[in-house]
């Protein structure tokens, strides 16, 4: 078997190549397809199948293109209302890959088409001796992650409530996924930092007998409790997770269908009618930035808050310190269906007025809180994430909810902006620039350099006592 794991880590998303003499498949592919192509013609074998999981509400889906330029036919469970030619598949389908037989469980629970996919390698199995069979390996989309499984709210507008969805998941689980051996290798659709689960692991693969053992939502409980547990505390739901979604069951264009944006002029960029994103990391957009522009690094998970804080749709001129940003920076805007970047600057390239964001160590921001200086200090992380812990004299408005809740602060006030590293805040902070707030901070490092300094921090209960 030719097998590998893509990981991309802006998106948190995995996919994967299963070769196996003259055929492959792809699973859950990102929307830039080429290094599976690439895959495919290393190993001398032709793509087959593209098949997904599930509809997927965090990225758009690149198996449109990749079936037409391979010739592969597209597999969704068969619920998934699909607009596009569809192989169908339901409970106990086999379908083969060369020497791997693929077997299909229908899933539901975090979508209603969801399917879970086992991989056994017929040419390495010794069917003579059972006790030499490799291990399956199960493709489980977002079903089981690694260490969480799937969040059951995300489709209430399908006629599906989080309950009924939860109740589905727990019988996938319990009927489909848990009978298998420990030995079954497990390979999710994502890891830590994608918000369709909210404790996943930063492991990438895993075996269901160590899931059983250390994944919260496969201990033993009720029924009722499972739905109660997994309901609970869920991160926000981005805006655009229903509009990828629409885009996956109904097709994307090509990324080579897309028109590259083009070079402006530093005119152009002031009277810009759409979002301005600049691409740098926080402190050289802290130094100087065009006016009204906003921060979302490309070293961070750019794209899911790219998706989270823009409308699909929007046009958008991007901000960058090179050419290879620049085209980093579309091609990320793309996988979350932002086909809408019309525009780009070099900042070296700008001559207009810059605007300034000063970032601030922890230390300095410490002693205006041990002093009682009139200040406002908003944490802008998850409101999960304040509770657990935050730096003291803090307020809580989660990033997602800033440009909305704004008015809760007072603009003449200087405002300090801090989340876990800086990142975030950065972000937050031009936000709050953009409305108005003539004096903002970025905190440098966060809460995670305000408690590597041993500055006083408190939790959710401690701050309501």
């Amino acid at each position: 078997m030719n097998f590998k794991q893509f990981y991309l880590g802006c998106l948190s998303h995995a996919s994967y190549y299963l070769g196996s003499g003259d055929e492959a498949a792809i699973i859950d592919p990102q929307r830039d397809i080429q290094h599976y192509i690439d895959e495919a013609e290393a190993n001398g074998q032709k793509i087959k199948y593209v098949i997904e999981t599930h509809s997927h509400a965090d990225f758009v889906s690149g198996h449109l293109e990749l079936a037409s330029k391979t010739g592969a036919q597209i597999i969704y469970g068969q619920r998934a209302n699909t607009q596009f030619p569809t192989l169908k598949v339901k409970d106990g389908d086999e379908l083969n890959v060369g020497a791997i037989k693929l077997r299909f469980l229908e899933t539901p629970g975090h979508t209603p088409e969801g399917i879970t996919i086992l991989a056994e390698d017929l040419a390495a199995s010794g069917d003579a001796d059972k006790s030499v069979r490799s291990p399956l390996k199960m493709f489980t989309g977002d079903t089981l992650f690694i260490g969480d499984v799937g969040r059951p709210d995300l489709i209430g507008s399908k006629g599906f409530t989080a309950e009924q969805m939860g109740e589905m998941l727990y019988d996938s689980i319990h009927d489909k996924i848990l009978p298998l051996p420990d030995e079954t290798e497990v390979y999710p659709a994502h890891g830590a930092g994608s918000l369709c689960g909210k404790s996943l692991s930063k492991e990438t693969w895993s075996t269901l007998g160590n899931q059983r053992q250390f994944n919260y939502a496969l201990q033993p409980m009720s029924k009722e409790e499972f739905v109660k547990i997994v309901a609970a505390d869920q991160p926000e739901v981005p805006m655009y997770f229903p509009k990828s979604a629409a885009k996956n069951l109904a097709g994307s264009p090509a990324l080579e269908e897309l028109a590259k944006p083009r070079k402006m002029t530093t005119e152009e960029i002031a009277e810009f009618d759409g979002v301005v994103v600049d691409v740098r990391v926080n402190t050289d957009f802290g130094a100087g930035h065009v006016p009204n522009s906003v921060n979302i690094w490309l070293g961070g998970q750019f794209a899911s808050w790219s998706g989270t804080m823009i409308p699909i749709g929007t046009r958008i001129a991007i901000v960058a310190g090179s050419l290879t940003e620049i085209e980093e920076a579309f091609m990320r805007l793309a996988r979350v269906g932002h086909d809408s970047a019309v525009g780009y600057i070099l900042i070296g390239d700008y001559s207009g007025e810059l605007n300034v964001i000063e970032q601030v160590p922890v230390e300095e921001v410490n002693e205006l809180v041990k002093t009682g200086t009139e200040i406002q200090f908003v944490d802008v992380r998850r409101v999960a994430e304040y509770n657990a812990g935050h730096a003291v004299r803090t307020s809580n408005i989660p990033l997602d909810k800033l440009p909305f809740e704004f008015e809760k602060l007072d603009p003449s006030v200087p405002t300090y902006i801090i989340c876990q590293t800086g990142y975030r805040s950065s972000l937050g902070a031009s936000i709050l620039e953009n409305a108005g707030f003539k004096k903002v901070y970025n905190v440098s490092g966060g809460t995670t350099a305000w408690i590597d300094a041993g500055l006083e921090t408190e939790a959710a209960a401690a701050a309501c006592a």
